[in-house]
């Protein structure tokens, strides 16, 4: 296997493994090699997920939890450590969408969700990801933030608030942990074919209507597929990319150059 994609002896921990970019890049890893620690809130399609991995022949240990809970972050690691030795690759991809209203509308109880999860979730991810990783002086880290937290995101500003906080996340953590020789990056996403977007109240569940509507604001004219995104995540992930460390990268079929 080219060495630039090539996971053996590789542990990871995903979060949001159930559906969306979460079970693709599982998949995608479990076929490079990877040993795998997969957690969602959803037990069913988690244990989709978890076949599928176990079947392109990867060792998968799988948690149900809410990675909004400090005691779930700390269980996959300590799981990690465990069974494989410690953890190479974490990736804090589960998040949440509001539905839209515009920011005058702001709802207490939503803004509160969107911090728990797509906040939280990270930062109680880091706080136990990254000093497994120092332990053994390497490992990469990938936040999944969002084109949301690189600028203004009319209709969703709490989303905005929460995608913003994980990229000031990564940045710090990155800063703080590079001399350990573990990476921190971000990858930001434009709208994509994911469960989060096919399901919204955006959606009238035609990839045609989504491409017209959500897609008219980037060049290609389209959103992206989901596989487009995780191409860029397993790059960002390769253990031959050694010196990217603390950006976050947008894969927004080239909006961010307008």
């Amino acid at each position: 296997m080219d060495p630039l994609l090539d996971f053996g002896a590789k542990s990871a921990i995903i979060t949001g493994a159930g559906s969306g970019f979460g079970a693709a890049l599982a998949l995608e890893l479990a076929k490079r090699g990877a040993s795998l620690v997969l957690a969602d809130i959803n037990a069913e399609g988690l244990q989709v997920t978890e076949a599928e991995a176990k079947a392109a022949g990867a060792k998968v240990i799988c948690e149900v939890g809410n990675v909004a809970d400090e005691a779930h972050a700390k269980l996959l690691v300590e799981r990690a450590q465990q069974v494989f030795g410690g953890i190479d690759i974490a990736v804090n991809n589960a998040g949440i969408a509001p539905a839209p209203a515009a920011i005058d509308q702001l709802d207490a109880e939503v803004l509160d969700k969107q911090l728990d999860v797509n906040v939280k979730g990270v930062a109680y991810g880091l706080k136990y990801q990254l000093p497994a990783m120092a332990a053994k002086q390497g490992g990469a880290v990938l936040n999944v933030s969002s084109m949301a937290g690189l600028g203004g995101a009319p209709l969703v500003a709490s989303y905005a608030a929460a995608k913003h906080a994980v990229i000031g996340l990564t940045k710090t953590a990155a800063f703080e942990y590079a001399r350990q020789g573990v990476r921190v990056n971000a990858i930001c996403p434009f709208f994509t074919q994911t469960p989060m977007v096919m399901d919204s109240e955006f959606s009238t569940g035609s990839v045609e209507e989504l491409d017209k509507m959500l897609g008219r604001s980037s060049p290609m004219k389209r959103i992206a597929e989901r596989d487009e995104i995780v191409c860029v995540m397993l790059m960002m992930l390769s253990p031959k990319n050694t010196y990217m460390n603390g950006v976050a990268i947008p894969v927004d079929g080239g909006m961010s150059a307008l």
